[in-house]
């Protein structure tokens, strides 16, 4: 990151949060010096008590650790945590801070009284004094910072004994809590600790294994990952540019706007693999995606397919005696069940099309598709086309899933019935990369080369064409159920249903508006802008006399003037380079595909380890809730999805965009997303790099171990994790 990207990073986050951060700062200052003062005058005060009191300490350590946990517990369940805003009464966090850390005083105290008698009898000889001291003083201070980060950001400190001997309290470091919830009430979750002896419960598929296409297509997690033992480490970047409308992508570490800043230090975050902890979900989605293309394209491996055919030349793969081989996807027997079962509507969902004597046409009625109304329209020679299939079918949507992990882009579908020697549509090109699977019957296929440099790899599909328009076709097949063919952007084509035999066919769509012209249409305005804004060069005026030179009538005219106009507009264009938010415009558009793409399909084992089936449930036989769960600072978690999240910082907050909650209808809801803090990016971006590894919730890169709890159990109640294991009910 250059200078100027975190010039401006500072001056954003600056804005944002330099108000409440000097207001945080002073009230810490204040605090701290309260508490140097008062340890200091008992300090001088106390020096003979200090050898009863650090054994007081010592010996009453892990019994106050235990309540101050739990009391840390407590209070994290009353918090009320909202994932889109909202944030608690700050009386009643005073009022609960200072009921807690009242009673911890009170506990310390009882305990120091009732031990200082027993301790008085023995005797420690100056040297074994002065090291215990020092022991007394370091328990003391880690005691102290365990209280104190749970309520310095709402009230000032209770100053109990073992606040006293905080003298490097001022080591803390604040982290505001900032509530990230849906709205709702909940209670923190906590996982208990792994009982010994527990195995790990393995993923199984229960579709039938001599089904190839369920194997794929009907199991998200059905292809397991290489397993890893060894742990690694996932490395924290530094600094982060913030753009004006662009989000960006990196939220790391930030170099503070001034003193006040908080700053998250150099550090690496432990991850582990599933296998090494016995987790029930171990796979790599985008593993099982790359699986499932490679399924689709064989016996071609996907590095030759990018290497030979990708946006190059069509392919056509011919599977011979294997008919079934996409067997189970669609069938016209599910296109009837949904036609019965389900909501289709005109337009939206079906089309009823024709092609005749050189003319396409669309014979759609208003309103739904009954059943008997698009079959009579079939017997007469009219072809059916489903437009989104995913909606209606799970085999189809699990398999556009799968392979959207791998594209990282929408992956979309359409299902072609085609009566018996007849065809639906004109010739034409698509603005998609197009797979046809031949599921049922045969069909006669023409494809063109594009006719002209323009027509290659277009931006938009084309208009129906006449077969005067055509060439001669660079491949010319007949697709049997089990055939694949593949053709770029911008190749013509057209089927026909051969005589004696209807045709149904799935055509898997994917990389629509998604070039490298989308992306710059997005980068270059924004640089420009930041450009304007950061550098004098952009705006300083255009030479008086450039119109004499420049323009249709010059073009042909060579003079030193426009060739330096020529030459400075070329200068300017690899400065502006400079100023490009390639990651923000990366984050936008991966934004706009958390709200393009797919929910993803749930495994049983991800059900019980998620908020989906996890936790709280209504009892029929107690007629009341049952199963009581928190996630603790052992609960070991990941990511639901590899790309079922993108972390974006907006022009005021930091959002978090994922597609769980979406339906299988495109565009149906507004794009999903929760609010976090900006403390809170850093732990997110850790749970996104470690993807498929889990990390326990106390490796979370946070300073407060409420805080830790707080996020974990924010974003497993929104369904974004799993945990290792099923989570336990803590009351029992």
């Amino acid at each position: 990151m250059n200078g100027l990207e975190r010039q401006s990073a500072r001056v954003v986050y600056g804005r944002l949060r330099n108000q409440e951060a000097r207001k945080r700062h002073k009230e810490r200052k204040r605090n701290l010096k309260e508490q140097l003062l008062l340890a200091n005058s008992i300090q001088e005060n106390n020096v003979s008590k200090r050898s009863s009191q650090q054994t007081v300490i010592k010996t009453s350590q892990n019994r106050v650790e235990r309540e101050s946990i739990i009391l840390k517990r407590k209070k994290a369940m009353h918090k009320k945590r909202n994932l889109k805003g909202g944030v608690h009464s700050d009386l009643d966090c005073k009022l609960k801070s200072s009921l807690q850390l009242a009673v911890v005083k009170s506990t310390i105290q009882n305990k120091e009284r009732e031990n200082s008698r027993h301790e008085n009898k023995k005797q420690r000889s100056k040297k074994r004094r002065r090291n215990g001291e020092e022991e007394s003083l370091q328990n003391g201070l880690e005691k102290t910072k365990k209280i104190n980060v749970n309520s310095e950001t709402e009230e000032k400190p209770i100053k109990n004994d073992l606040l006293q001997k905080s003298k490097k309290s001022q080591g803390n470091t604040e982290v505001k809590a900032k509530s990230v919830t849906n709205g709702k009430k909940k209670m923190i979750r906590k996982n208990k600790k792994k009982s010994e002896g527990q195995g790990p419960i393995k993923h199984t598929n229960n579709l039938n294994k001599n089904n190839k296409v369920k194997k794929i297509v009907g199991d998200v997690t059905s292809i397991p990952q290489e397993p890893s033992a060894n742990k690694t480490k996932v490395k924290k970047s530094t600094k982060i540019r913030q753009q004006d409308d662009l989000p960006v992508t990196d939220f790391r570490e930030f170099e503070a706007v001034n003193d006040t800043e908080v700053q998250i230090s150099d550090g690496e975050v432990e991850t582990l693999s599933g296998e090494d902890i016995g987790a029930w979900c171990v796979t790599d989605s985008r593993h099982v995606g790359r699986e499932a293309f490679q399924w689709m394209i064989a016996p071609h491996t996907v590095e030759e397919f990018f290497s030979i055919f990708w946006e190059k030349k069509p392919l056509f793969i011919q599977r011979g005696a294997d008919t079934k081989y996409y067997k189970g996807i669609f069938s016209t027997k599910d296109l009837d069940t949904i036609l019965k079962t389900d909501r289709v509507l005109f337009t939206k969902n079906l089309d009823i099309t024709s092609y005749a004597d050189g003319k396409r046409e669309t014979h759609n009625l208003v309103g739904q598709a009954h059943p008997t109304v698009v079959w009579d329209y079939y017997n007469n020679g009219c072809s059916v086309r489903m437009l989104n299939p995913q909606t209606f079918h799970p085999p189809v949507w699990k398999l556009l899933y799968n392979l959207q992990e791998y594209f990282n882009c929408f992956c979309g579908a359409n299902v072609y019935l085609t009566p018996p020697d007849t065809q639906g549509f004109a010739p034409h090109w698509d603005d998609i990369e197009a797979f046809i699977l031949q599921l049922e019957g045969k069909k006669q296929w023409k494809v063109y080369e594009p006719r002209s440099e323009d027509e290659v790899l277009p931006v938009n599909s084309s208009k129906n064409l006449s077969q005067e328009e055509l060439g001669s076709p660079v491949l010319e097949v007949t697709l049997q159920p089990g055939d694949l063919l593949y053709f770029p952007r911008g190749y013509i084509h057209q089927g026909h249903a051969v005589e004696g035999e209807h045709s149904l066919h799935i055509t898997v769509s994917t990389y629509q508006c998604n070039t490298w012209g989308h992306y710059l249409e997005k980068l270059l305005p924004q640089a420009l802008s930041t450009a304007m804004a950061e550098d004098v060069e952009f705006r300083k005026g255009l030479p008086k006399d450039y119109l004499d030179v420049m323009g249709i009538v010059n073009m042909d005219v060579e003079s030193p003037v426009r060739e330096a106009f020529i030459s400075k507009v070329g200068e300017m264009v690899m400065r502006l380079l400079s100023y490009a938010p390639l990651d923000a415009t990366a984050d936008h558009r991966g934004a706009s595909f958390m709200h393009d793409a797919l929910p993803p399909p749930m495994t049983l084992d991800e059900k019980k380890c998620s908020a989906r089936m996890g936790g709280e449930r209504w009892s029929l036989k107690k007629q009341c809730v049952e199963n009581r769960v928190e996630l603790g600072p052992d609960t070991y978690i990941r990511l639901i999805r590899g790309n079922c999240i993108r972390v974006v910082a907006e022009e005021e907050t930091v959002n978090l965009y994922h597609c769980l909650e979406n339906t299988r209808e495109y565009h149906e809801e507004e794009p999903h997303y929760l609010e976090i803090s900006t403390e809170h990016a850093p732990a997110v971006e850790a749970l996104v790099q470690a993807y498929p590894r889990y990390i326990a919730v106390e490796n979370l890169p946070l300073t407060d171990d409420i805080e830790k709890i707080n996020l974990a159990s924010g974003l497993w109640e929104r369904g974004l994790l799993v945990t290792a294991t099923p989570l336990e009910d803590v009351d029992n």
